[in-house]
């Protein structure tokens, strides 16, 4: 350690050569995240890195150039880069992948709380392509499983079917110094893959962290050149040499079992998906087959059905029988596309059947269903409502409706039912309480002693419900005898404001009971700290002092896709150094159809589309700008500014439908263009009295029964039977404190 350094809790340790860009994007990312403690030592391959780390460096005391020559491989690059290092935990970083916001300091937090006895830290990341960014692993189960526990490998043997990713996995500096195995130069290809094994085989132990906090890059295949056969190869040899480590160190059976299991599953995925050549193909079954009879640990079963038809025709280099079951299998499938449509037809009748079973049995007054956003996770109203009756009424049970794809998403140890499934029918049949910010399936029966809540998204701006009736290019063929169908089961409908109540009984006419209490997720804003704010806006890498405008919009009725309305870039640059701008796409749109896809991260232009909850975003933010989105009428809460983009306001006004006039009407300034928007953004009107007028008067009429404690008046009402009279009294909002904004939050 240099003499007077104090030596940094981490070291990112960035290597490789600067491609597509890559390298550039990934430095100014970290110089824009205010975190103390790290340093980052860049070891760069070649001229054009050595360019960016010396730029890097010189803008960023935190960041050590390490210039290597441009033939050195990544092994020698990041084994270079490690010993130039000074932190107490290594974090290794190739020069083409990236890093979610803040996490730099998420890392050095959790790693110095860690035990010595714990000596890697293994994390979880996002994939991206390039046509799917952002794409969350499949490891969230086993992260999951483990929670704050530190296993041995012999505890959790589970922990090696982790991606084998070094990115994702953070390593004690004296552990990695001292197992000379670790750090050496390997040439065999997929090395890291290997090192990534290794680093859990060697450890004592291993601690977890469900973040993400990697992004590994994947170019296009199409882009790579095509792989030698040795490199293909490679992938068995990685898994002898791993089972030799395993034997050297004495490995005990169950670890050894499950990486056994891994190597095959691996082995047969790349036989079916690489694409070889015959004699490639061939020479590759055959020590594949090789390895899985040699490494088969003792008394392990193969598994049953089709699986196990694979993997005895491996044992035995049957290569003919298994192309001739490849062939077949293929066939079936065709034939199963074939026979879809009448299979889903049975499918539909058997569920149905179990379903109406369950419904004969007694409701569970202790089981409450709750699902958000046709299924996404928890979030909004639902989540907020959930929470609370966490606390006052431990004894109800939870259950959460999640879709497939989203289930690896949720807090760990969260109940939850995918639809369609056995289970999912069987709760929903019992459960007492069914709350949903938007309507259950039409399949959903309503129950005799059953409590529906509809707690809604948004105060409505554009028309909902019957009133889409004019509106056809907003309705889209919408069946609204179903929907009134759906509607005649709430019990209750939640609402921010009168304005809310009143349309909702316009747009949905029915029996239920208007609840003005609030929306609960509204409570956040005035319940956060300013510590709260701080760590927000650190998490997201917003340095003290700058300015972070959110900038939200909706979707539009009669555009297919995510039309970006205004040039952030130029944006950006107009607003200049001391202002970010934080970009959320809206949901419906989904990651892969956002055009932030490809925008460079200067640290000034942040994509937190996929950033949950948005609360989060909208504490962080010192002034919100958005178009017709309902975010408007939460962040009014905030008592801080609001600018509305108004450009196409005629064309959405005349196509969806709206309830008022939000230009006449606006809780700020209004711009018709980009221009405008920007001298509104660069001076004062963005905050001047005449703001801070509209802003009052669309506080009062919007934020009318959200005062911090709505779910508490929900919870009582709907779930504890409190009468109305018995519930806490809506504090006026003159009266109110928000949150404090950023400003005040840096203050304190």
């Amino acid at each position: 350690m240099r003499s007077g350094h104090v030596q940094p809790g981490l070291s990112v340790v960035v290597y490789g050569p600067e491609a597509r860009g890559h390298l550039a994007e990934l430095l100014d990312s970290l110089a824009a995240q205010p975190f103390t403690g790290v340093e980052i030592v860049l070891a760069a391959v070649g001229e054009r890195a050595r360019r960016e780390a010396e730029r890097a460096a010189q803008r960023d005391g935190r960041v050590r150039a390490l210039p290597l020559p441009a033939d050195t491989d990544e092994a020698a690059a990041r084994t270079a880069g490690a010993e130039h290092a000074t932190g107490a935990w290594l974090h290794f970083v190739r020069a083409e992948d990236a890093l979610p916001p803040g996490t730099p300091r998420v890392l050095a937090e959790r790693t110095a709380e860690l035990p010595p006895e714990v000596q890697v830290l293994a994390v979880d990341h996002v994939r991206s392509t390039w046509d799917a960014p952002g794409a969350r692993s499949g490891d969230g189960w086993i992260f999951a499983r483990t929670g704050r526990r530190t296993p041995a490998l012999a505890d959790f043997p589970n922990m090696l079917r982790l991606t084998p990713l070094l990115g994702a996995r953070v390593v004690r500096a004296e552990f990695w110094r001292a197992h000379e195995a670790l750090p050496a130069t390997r040439e065999a290809a997929g090395e890291e893959a290997y090192l990534a094994y290794s680093l859990l085989l060697h450890a004592d132990r291993i601690a977890f962290l469900h973040q993400p906090a990697y992004e590994r890059r994947v170019p296009r295949p199409e882009s790579l050149p095509p792989p030698a056969p040795e490199d293909r190869y490679a992938l068995i040899e990685r898994y002898e040499r791993l089972h030799r480590l395993m034997a050297e160190r004495e490995v005990p059976g169950r670890p050894r079992a499950v990486l056994y299991d891994v190597m095959v599953r691996d082995c047969l995925r790349t036989f079916a998906r690489s694409g070889m050549p015959e004699p490639v193909a061939r020479e590759f079954f055959a020590r594949a087959s090789r390895a899985a009879v040699t490494l088969r640990p003792e008394g392990h079963r193969r598994p049953g059905g089709f699986e196990g038809i694979r993997r005895s025709l491996l044992e035995e280099n049957a290569y003919t029988r298994y192309r001739a079951l490849q062939a077949a299998n293929q066939r079936r499938r065709t034939v199963r596309k074939a026979v879809l449509g009448g299979r889903r037809v049975a499918a539909a009748l058997l569920h149905e059947q179990r379903y109406r079973r369950a419904l004969s049995g007694p409701v569970d007054p202790r089981l409450a269903v709750f699902s958000a956003y046709w299924d996404r996770g928890v979030a909004c109203n639902p989540a907020a409502i959930a929470r609370r009756l966490a606390a006052l009424a431990p004894d109800i049970h939870q259950v959460w409706v999640v879709s497939r794809d989203r289930a690896a998403l949720l807090p760990p140890g969260t109940d939850h039912v995918v639809p369609g499934t056995r289970r999912y029918w069987e709760v929903m049949a019992r459960a007492k309480y069914l709350v949903n910010n938007v309507n259950f399936p039409d399949a959903v029966v309503k129950r005799p002693g059953a409590v529906h809540l509809q707690t809604h998204h948004g105060t409505p701006l554009k028309r909902m419900g019957l009133d889409q009736l004019d509106f056809p290019a907003a309705a889209k063929g919408l069946d609204f005898e179903a929907l009134l169908a759906r509607v005649d089961k709430w019990d209750y409908s939640v609402s921010a404001n009168s304005h809310s109540t009143r349309m909702w009984e316009r747009a949905y006419p029915s029996r239920y009971t208007p609840l003005d209490h609030g929306y609960p997720r509204n409570d956040v804003y005035y319940r956060a700290t300013a510590a709260d704010i701080r760590a927000i806006r650190e998490r997201l890498g917003i340095a003290p002092g700058r300015r972070a405008i959110l900038y939200a919009p909706t979707h539009r009725d009669y555009e297919a896709g995510w039309n970006p309305r205004l040039d952030l870039a130029l944006l950006a640059d107009r607003l200049g150094e001391d202002t970010v701008l934080l970009v959320r796409g809206h949901y419906f749109y989904g990651n892969a159809a956002s055009p932030l896809a490809g925008l460079r991260r200067t640290g000034r232009v942040i994509d937190v589309s996929s950033y949950d909850p948005v609360e989060e975003l909208a504490l962080a933010a010192d002034a919100l700008v958005t178009d017709y989105s309902s975010i408007m009428f939460d962040y009014a809460n905030l008592d801080r500014p609001i600018v509305i983009h108004a450009d196409d306001w005629e064309t959405y006004a005349s196509t969806r439908g709206v309830y008022f006039d939000l230009t006449a009407e606006a809780p700020g300034p209004v711009a018709r263009g980009q221009e405008e928007l920007t001298e509104i953004l660069a001076d004062d009107a963005w905050r001047d009295a005449g703001a801070r007028k509209a802003r009052s008067a669309f506080r009062r009429r919007f934020c009318e029964y959200d005062d911090g404690q709505a779910a508490e008046r929900v919870v009582r009402r709907v779930f504890l039977g409190a009468a109305e009279d018995t519930l806490p009294p809506v504090v006026p909002v003159e009266e109110r404190i928000p949150a404090p904004t950023p400003e005040e939050a840096t203050a304190l």
